[in-house]
């Protein structure tokens, strides 16, 4: 019988454990163990992106992590931003200003804005290009995910001076 490991994660402010095979992947432990489906899955590779979530605050690509490394870590999934039935700014960017189309990189592409504004509330286009250049979007042509981005900037900004 292959020996399990222990993983404790607290995941959108809930904690989560479970005993996992030492080689599950962090995404198949959000997926298929905590039932969050919003992460996707797109290529196993780190090429995409899809699968971007936020481990201790920062953007991780989580078909490349094994879920043992992120054993005690607080992780943030794009089911986490809803508050009280309030989206986030980041969904609502993404909303007013078309940022997806097929929505399938979506999740990702907000996980790695939300790490973007946590540091740079005020980004420049070529700052939020930057920061999502390893999440792959096939449809948007990204000028719209780059719009949604400042919104969401614009709008956070305007709740940390209210």
């Amino acid at each position: 019988m292959p020996k399990t490991h222990h993983v404790r994660v607290r995941l959108n402010g809930v904690d989560h454990e479970a005993d996992v095979d030492p080689r599950v992947l962090l995404v198949h432990f959000i997926r298929e163990t905590a039932g969050l489906t919003g992460t996707h899955i797109g290529c196993d590779t780190s090429n995409c992106g899809a699968c971007t979530v936020l481990l201790d605050g920062r953007p991780i690509k989580s078909c490349t992590l094994l879920a043992v490394q992120a054993d005690g870590s607080d992780l943030t999934t794009v089911e986490g931003l809803m508050h009280d039935g309030q989206l986030h700014p980041i969904q609502e960017g993404f909303h007013q200003e078309h940022g997806l189309q097929c929505g399938f990189c979506t999740p990702g592409m907000m996980m790695s804005a939300l790490a973007l504004l946590g540091k740079n509330p005020n980004p420049t286009e070529q700052d939020i290009r930057w920061a999502i250049s390893g999440n792959l979007c096939r449809c948007t042509g990204y000028q719209n995910i780059v719009k949604a981005i400042q919104y969401a900037g614009r709008k956070m900004q305007q709740g940390a001076s209210a």
